[in-house]
């Protein structure tokens, strides 16, 4: 198993991942936008994308946006999508794409690394809580536009 980050040589195999992820979510599958999403992020140097790589096939990845701390005059990131293919499952991907974020965030100096996932999502949960994440003690508001 490889990771690294994502590169637009990454973005065909990458696309198929990301439009899977959006599906799990409930989203009908568009890969045409979300291959321009990707691509825009990635043209921009919006986000970091590490990718998972076994036997040739791309089998996960995980999508960072780089913020920063006011308080504490840091950078952070938002682990905004983390994904393995239903296949790969259970094999310690998700834990090695965790551990290459921290890593990642760790080398950038960042406060902290920051998620949100489905109180539903006992498997995802279960993970953050193994790597020692821990529910913050905020109460996260939210206000949606179309």
């Amino acid at each position: 198993m490889e990771i690294f980050q994502a590169t637009m040589n990454e973005l065909e195999e990458l696309t198929v991942l990301f439009d899977e992820y959006r599906q799990f979510y409930g989203i009908e599958s568009d890969v045409s936008s979300a291959k321009a999403f990707l691509q825009l992020r990635m043209a921009l140097k919006e986000s970091i994308i590490f990718v998972v790589v076994e036997n040739g096939n791309t089998i996960g990845f995980a999508q960072l946006y780089p913020t920063f701390s006011s308080i504490a005059l840091q950078r952070a990131f938002i682990l905004n999508d983390i994904y393995v293919k239903e296949d790969a499952r259970g094999l310690g991907v998700g834990k090695a794409l965790m551990e290459k974020v921290f890593q990642y965030c760790e080398q950038q100096y960042a406060r902290y690394v920051t998620l949100q996932t489905a109180t539903d999502n006992v498997h995802a949960r279960k993970l953050y809580e193994n790597l020692n994440m821990k529910q913050d003690q905020y109460c996260n508001y939210v206000k949606y536009f179309s």
